[in-house]
């Protein structure tokens, strides 16, 4: 992007959550590296996420939704031993030249990731890991997003094993047969935890990742279907 003047992005800065408490931050970077080289081709990157400094990581999409995908890509990747947190922005951003990058989008992203922070050490938002902020008139609706986003974390936090596992299945297009055979469990209890808050996480994550897909910049998401039994 260094030839790029001013132009409106989705912007994400992320973070690994108690990275100074790992015994072996080496392991964790190559375990990070290796998550962010699984979502630097997918759909409307403009700059895959890299990191910076230390645990932190930076990127740019086309999309919101493109930026709002990639931070439950690279949890799902880490989950359940690493676990991140993301401030994302939608804005101007200006190339200084070919490695700095300045402008509001950025300066959202960051004022995100501080109030995700920051909430983190409230007993009720413990589990929120992503927030969004955005002050540009054509922005996604700030409030409407980060009220999606605590759903999702709240749901993706309350997940045991057994239903992080069905999830995992699911999302990469499994059938419930299938999962049901992997986890030796009946496809009826897939089903039950699918129609429970597996179901409703997948319902926010969709919808989500459609955030600015369509042409006027508001959310479009689909109607939600049962996955194939």
């Amino acid at each position: 992007m260094s030839e790029m003047k001013a132009v409106a992005v989705a912007t994400l800065i992320g973070d690994v959550v108690g990275s100074r408490r790992s015994p072996d931050r080496a392991a964790l970077h190559r375990r990070l590296t290796a998550a962010l080289a699984e979502v630097a081709a997918d759909d409307g990157v403009l700059e895959p996420p890299r990191v910076t400094v230390g645990d932190e990581l930076q990127a740019t999409y086309a999309t919101l939704g493109a930026a709002l995908q990639a931070t439950w890509r690279l949890r799902a990747a880490l989950a359940p031993e690493v676990d991140m947190r993301f401030g994302l922005g939608w804005g101007p951003v200006t190339a200084l030249d070919d490695e700095i990058q300045d402008g509001p989008g950025w300066w959202d992203a960051r004022e995100a990731i501080t109030a995700v922070a920051q909430e983190q050490r409230q007993q009720a938002w413990t589990g929120l890991r992503t927030a969004y902020r955005s002050r540009a008139d054509d922005a996604p609706d700030p409030a409407a997003v980060d009220a999606a986003l605590r759903c999702r974390d709240y749901l993706a936090g309350s997940l045991d094993d057994r239903s992080r596992q069905i999830l995992e299945g699911l999302m990469a297009g499994r059938t419930q047969s299938d999962i049901a055979a992997e986890q030796g469990i009946s496809p009826s209890a897939v089903s039950q935890r699918y129609r429970g808050e597996v179901g409703v996480l997948m319902q926010v994550i969709a919808s989500l990742a459609s955030v600015g897909a369509g042409t006027d910049g508001t959310t479009a998401p689909g109607r939600s279907t049962e996955p194939g039994a």
